[in-house]
């Protein structure tokens, strides 16, 4: 299965029709159809390594002020025990826990899955980022999880590359800041080039 990275963007995306969202759909269209999909979502960081691992996650409306429609949307995909005790495998020694109550898919996955995979047919797990560890042991973790891959779980980073809404302003919404623009440009090209050189990025300017 690939891999794959989605800026999901304002939570409204679930909702509209747009070239983002139109992207997301045609990612559905052309990958294989998973075993079942495990999103790292930017939404669920916490102070452990844990996997959903309920059959039926809850569909989580984690924010506030915008129209009742949005809260209405349920994303109501199963869960998958085995994938979840599959997960918690292969990343050892890593500790990861099996999470059976507590969170759910939040709008960092449903947001973006009713338009890959509108059925939600397919199983969905999220698995958290821990506030503790830094950069390079998330990414020795994605390097663990990558044997998933071969065994049909479709994964899926969702965030954004620059996302500090403390500072945005509004007016120039469209333009972005410098900094903004230089750390996504720095950020694409090490991906492009060398994807291996992108702890580097920890001490980007």
């Amino acid at each position: 299965m690939p891999v794959a990275f989605i800026g999901h963007g304002n939570p409204m995306n679930a909702l509209e029709h747009n070239r983002y969202t139109e992207a997301w759909r045609a990612l559905g269209r052309a990958v294989p159809r998973p075993r079942a999909i495990l999103v790292i979502s930017a939404h669920w960081y916490t102070n452990a390594t844990a996997v959903t691992a309920m059959p039926r996650p809850r569909t989580i409306h984690d924010f506030y002020g915008f129209p009742r429609e949005l809260f209405d949307v349920c994303y109501p995909a199963p869960g998958d025990p085995e994938i979840a005790d599959l997960v918690c495998e292969v990343v050892k020694p890593t500790w990861c826990g099996l999470d059976n109550d507590s969170w759910g898919i939040d709008h960092g996955t449903w947001s973006v899955l009713v338009h890959t995979f509108p059925d939600a047919s397919i199983p969905v797990l999220q698995l958290s980022l821990n506030a503790f560890k830094d950069f390079e042991h998330h990414f020795e973790l994605g390097r663990k999880l990558s044997a998933l891959r071969e065994q049909g779980v479709l994964i899926v980073g969702s965030g954004n590359i620059v996302h500090n809404l403390r500072a945005v302003d509004f007016g120039r919404a469209d333009e972005g800041y410098d900094w903004a623009h230089r750390f996504d440009d720095a950020a694409r090209q090490t991906l492009q080039d060398d994807p291996t050189a992108v702890l580097r990025l920890d001490a980007h300017p």
